[in-house]
């Protein structure tokens, strides 16, 4: 691929990461104008995000052994129209029922497309210098969408149909699908084609899903109701059999040895770590913005963006920073800004303003772009012929912290929120309070990243011509940027 080709293919990759991304957040905000326009209860509100989730989720390792077995490219195309289709189903949704089951298509194409991306900067960018720029640029434009997310849904959600947040993305996937046709090109080795170990598909996915269910419909059915507990069961069971069946494959889906690797797992728990806070953070301060401080659609989205702008140029520039702090320090700060933000956040009360919490806002997008390198060196770790997979339980962890931060604190917020308006406190008094006494939790969860990282991510310091050999389908530590 010809120098010039290989970053028109980032262009592609990236744009087609800016729409999952966008497509995660820019529903949060417009979420009110939804209800009122299809009648929707709480629940099928909540299954509009969760839907999506629930397959993205469900099926990601399945996306990512899929582009091991018949190719990142391929894989990724269709990912991309399957996303651009479900897109613009949801769009000309008329009802709760539609909108759920194209929101669930979409986290198909998600599935497919996400892992896939991750995995083709391996490949487009084989060495690690061009690649650890090209994931600090992929990067930013993944903390550009979250700026643009709750700004984008404001904006619609105010001036326009609320369909036009998922119609936006039908004209963005087709200039995508065609540019990744043209730019995206891979190498025949990166083409591998082993065995498609359906048992490990099956099992994996039926793991996941049952996980994501349970932890989705676990505070509005109790959670130790049969139908969670049920469901959680049937979570361990699947995960259980999986493993068994991985490690007697031949061909498994998952090189369990990848977790023998310090960076692969403890990457993996601080990328989980990272988006707890994240996903949380952004769900429920949507609706403290606009419930607790009365700031319209339109401003509870451009409340957002400056943090947003913080975090996409610090990502631009976090392989630099770590490559003069290091890996493992670098990530560490990150989290410890982001877990300090989240804290001060929670002192801001009820009569607070924009510039109460700007400050705070701007630090943890300072902390969230210094993650960057957490996901250059997981990449560092990837075995040939592996890298779909572990890209995909890398976006596993991802989303499945995410959707705990969603709902684990949910659960903490309702509680307490109940609780109070139990003592006679009103409803916006009893919703902020709560929602201080869950960032205080949120804070300390986030925090506990911070050793993780300085453990897991720590690489020694090795002579720069020294050449690490590697066996097919063994994961090496090296350091994860030039030279951390």
């Amino acid at each position: 691929m010809t120098d010039n080709r290989k970053w028109w293919a980032l262009g592609a990759i990236s744009l087609a990461t800016f729409m999952t991304y966008l497509d995660n957040n820019v529903v949060n905000v417009a979420l009110p104008t939804i209800q009122r326009d299809l009648g929707l209860s709480i629940s099928g509100l909540e299954w509009i995000v969760s839907g999506y989730i629930l397959v993205f989720a469900g099926l990601m390792l399945v996306g990512g052994r899929l582009a091991d077995v018949f190719g990142r490219r391929r894989i990724f195309m269709i990912g991309l129209g399957v996303f651009t289709v479900a897109s613009l189903a949801a769009g000309l949704a008329t009802d709760g029922t539609a909108l759920i089951a194209a929101r669930a298509a979409q986290g198909v194409g998600a599935a497919f497309l996400t892992p896939t991306a991750l995995a083709l900067l391996t490949s487009v960018f084989p060495d690690p210098r061009e690649r650890a720029t090209a994931v600090g640029l992929w990067s930013a434009v993944g903390a550009l969408a979250l700026a643009l997310g709750p700004l984008t849904g404001g904006f619609i959600s105010e001036r326009w149909d609320w369909g036009w947040i998922y119609l936006i993305n039908v004209p963005l996937g087709a200039l995508t699908f065609a540019l990744g046709l043209w730019a995206i090109r891979v190498a025949p080795q990166d083409r591998v084609r082993h065995g498609l170990d359906v048992s490990g598909l099956v099992t994996s996915s039926l793991a996941l899903s049952a996980l994501t269910y349970a932890l989705i419909e676990g505070d509005g059915a109790g959670w130790t109701s049969p139908e969670i507990l049920g469901a959680f069961g049937l979570a361990v069971a699947s995960a259980a059999t999986f493993v068994v069946i991985e490690i007697r494959s031949r061909e498994p889906m998952i090189d369990l040895s990848l977790f023998r690797s310090r960076v692969f797992s403890g990457g993996a728990l601080s990328m989980g770590l990272w988006s707890f806070g994240v996903f949380g953070i952004y769900f429920f301060t949507a609706l403290y913005l606009q419930n607790a401080l009365g700031f319209s659609p339109m401003e509870a989205g451009i409340s957002f963006v400056p943090m947003a702008l913080v975090m996409a140029v610090t990502a631009a520039l976090a392989p630099r920073i770590s490559a003069v702090l290091g890996t493992a320090r670098t990530v560490a700060a990150g989290l410890l800004l982001m877990a300090v933000a989240v804290f001060g956040i929670s002192f801001v009360g009820e009569g607070g303003a924009f510039g109460d919490l700007l400050p705070w806002f701007l630090v943890y997008g300072l902390g969230g772009g210094l993650l960057v390198p957490l996901t250059t060196a997981v990449l560092g770790t990837l075995p040939t012929g592996r890298a779909g997979v572990a890209a995909g339980v890398l976006n596993v962890s991802r989303e499945i912290f995410g959707l705990l931060g969603i709902t684990v604190l949910g659960a903490i917020l309702s509680g307490r929120q109940t609780s109070l308006l139990q003592d006679g406190a009103g409803p916006p008094a009893a919703f902020l309070s709560a929602y201080q006494s869950t960032l205080v939790i949120a804070a300390a969860i986030v925090l506990v990243g911070v050793p993780v990282s300085l453990f897991s991510l720590r690489t020694p310091r090795t002579p720069k011509s020294q050449e690490i050999q590697e066996s097919p389908g063994t994961a090496v530590e090296r350091p994860a940027v030039p030279v951390a």
